[in-house]
């Protein structure tokens, strides 16, 4: 029992030396507070809640949930982040693409209604600790190995899904099922068109005039929230509860309460993949949008505990009837550009959500769902974007390959199966890249120096082979550099190979072996293999593995920094002095090696 003790004592002291999160960073906020960021953070915060207000409602819309979820989940998630951030760039709260992805996985395992809300509490407690636990393993470290590639193809295909389900509402469709995908959406819209109802449709029209007007004429204005009491007003006025037009329900605030996400096994195992997948997509977008917005300002991110704020937010909104929360692209442009200067900025736009619940929330049973689905619409519409892809579509094979892996995958498929699809896509492709290692021969020209061979002919001495070896030697490149290496053996003048190693890097196991199936091979063929320009690592790895002895400490040389070319050099001298097997005339040795090749032994003929 005390052993016990002690190794849970041991490992819980390693844990927390390996920690580097800070549990509550805003009281260093508060500690240097300045009275002079106030006035910024105040017009950051009013800003701010201005736009989250209703676009809380417009993501509760889209991930299928009442439109409260997203009200208390803008509040919660802009109040609790801040508590647990470093810095002022990220704004926490429910976005376009984690909304879409939320319905997509409910949809996709058939849970709907009553159903569905007792299960989205869990879901989200289960992103927010997926999250936390990445933060604490410093996965936002690795977030820069996952192509951009792969978050545009996503991002359009979840566009066009947030616009094929919210043309519905919009023209007041009677649809009884939900698509999970874009194609089934599409297909459901289709079948439907016939049952339009026309005083819906000519309030999405007025919605949509007004809004591009307002965004063409008035950009800098509220113009969403605007948008929502000009129609509401003028369709209460002009055609009233009557008229068939189907209205938004009121919010009650006051029923707002804590509540305890429902666990089960089965619930648990069901929510697992999609849970990770708005997770990774939480953790890609928020890290994306805080460095881009620091890298502008100049200021520096920490990523792992922005991650752990987004993290903690998410766990925050589960207890809360919140949404899966994220880094808010527009929110936080919003909020630097208006003058925000701390963590503060994001707390009092929370504060003022969640008052507003309180004041507008019994407001909300006078907005016609077709504005809000326009407004959404014009949302998704925003989403594409152009450039972006034009970019990766065009600058590589590689890039194209995984946009159009990812963005067909999210049209015909739910997209926490498509988000998976585009990152395993992009890991193959690098993968497959970074295991082609480049095999170059080369050879000493007239001066002296190395220069790269295009045909065996063209080697100084027919006798030896220097190949310049650049690239990854680990498992998925050794099947490669052992087929290149035998082709170029396969020579039948050849009897001595160098390999120049200065940039051949990662030699693991795998690659030890492909390497000692060479050295026999080459035995059996009565050649020498010699390694030059060899770094600390790489020995360390040799001795390790034990082929450092086969190889023979004479036939190994290490890298001179100053003058690589000089330990290739002397690995020549070496073998040339020291063998019984090759003639070769003193002429063509200078040739090689200049001056340095003369052997005093053997005057002028050297033997290898």
């Amino acid at each position: 029992m005390a052993a016990f003790i002690q190794h849970f004592k041991n490992g819980f002291y390693a844990a927390r030396e390996y920690n580097t999160l800070k549990l509550m960073p805003l009281r260093q906020t508060l500690a240097g507070y300045q009275g002079g960021y106030l006035s910024g953070d105040l017009r950051a915060g009013l800003n701010v809640a201005l736009l989250a207000f209703p676009q809380g409602m417009a993501y509760a819309l889209i991930a299928g949930l009442p439109i409260q979820y997203g009200i208390y989940g803008s509040a919660i998630a802009a109040m609790v982040a801040p508590i647990f951030a470093k810095s002022h760039f990220i704004t926490v709260g429910p976005t376009n693409a984690t909304s879409v992805m939320l319905l997509s996985a409910f949809a996709s395992l058939g849970i709907v209604g009553v159903e569905k809300l007792g299960m989205v509490p869990l879901l989200i407690l289960m992103v927010g600790l997926f999250v936390v636990i990445g933060a604490y393993f410093k996965v936002a470290n690795l977030v820069q190995y996952i192509s951009r590639s792969v978050i545009t193809g996503y991002i359009t295909a979840a566009a066009l899904l947030i616009i094929t389900n919210q043309i519905p509402k919009s023209l007041g469709l009677e649809i009884l099922d939900k698509g999970a995908t874009f194609y089934q959406s599409a297909v459901l819209m289709f079948q439907s068109i016939h049952t339009t109802h026309w005083a819906t449709l000519a309030v999405s029209l007025s919605t949509a005039c007004l809004f591009f007007f307002l965004n063409k004429k008035f950009k800098a204005l509220p113009n969403v929230a605007i948008c929502l009491v000009a129609i509401s007003a003028a369709t209460e006025l002009i055609l009233g509860h009557e008229s068939g037009i189907k209205f938004l329900s009121g919010i009650n605030a006051a029923d707002w309460s804590f509540q305890t996400p429902k666990f089960s096994l089965n619930s648990i195992q069901l929510l697992a993949s999609p849970a990770l997948a708005i997770a990774l997509l939480c953790i890609l977008e928020g890290i994306s949008i805080g460095k881009s917005l620091a890298a502008k300002t100049g200021g520096r991110l920490d990523a792992n505990q922005e991650m752990f704020s987004i993290g903690m937010a998410n766990i925050a909104c589960a207890f809360f009837s919140g949404m899966p929360a994220s880094g808010s692209l527009t929110r936080s442009t919003l909020s630097t550009t208006s003058g925000g200067r701390t963590v503060l900025a994001s707390c009092i736009s929370g504060l003022i959500v969640f008052l507003g619940a309180f004041a507008l929330g019994p407001l909300t049973q006078y907005i016609p769902q077709c504005t809000l689905a326009v407004l959404v619409i014009a949302i998704g519409i925003s989403l594409i974007n152009k450039h972006a892809i034009r970019v990766v579509t065009f600058s590589t094979k590689s890039d194209a390959a995984v946009f159009v892996a990812t963005f067909v995958s999210g049209l015909f498929m739910p997209l926490n199966t498509a988000i998976y699809v585009g990152v395993g896509t992009s890991i193959i492709l690098f993968l497959k890249k970074v295991a082609r290692p480049e095999m170059v021969e080369y050879t000493f020209n007239k001066e002296g120096q190395l220069a790269e061979m295009d045909k065996p002919e063209q080697r100084s001495v027919p006798q030896v082979s220097i190949v310049h070896v650049e690239g990854e030697l680990f498992f998925g490149a050794a099947d490669l550099f052992h087929d290149q290496m035998r082709r170029i053996c396969e020579e039948p003048n050849l009897k001595i190979v160098v390999l120049k190693m200065r940039n051949a890097h990662n030699l693991d196991a795998t690659g030890v072996m492909a390497l000692e199936e060479l050295l026999l091979y080459m035995g059996e063929k009565g050649r020498y293999l010699i390694l030059s320009e060899v770094k600390a690592d790489m020995i360390r790895v040799l001795k390790n593995s034990g082929i450092y002895e086969q190889i023979e400490e004479r036939n190994i040389f290490t890298d001179e920094p100053s003058n690589p070319t000089m330990s290739t050099a002397k690995a020549l001298k070496n073998q040339l002095a020291c063998s019984v097997t090759l003639c070769i005339t003193h002429s063509a040795f200078t040739r090689i090696l200049g001056d340095s090749g003369h052997c005093r032994t053997h005057g002028d003929r050297i033997f290898c």
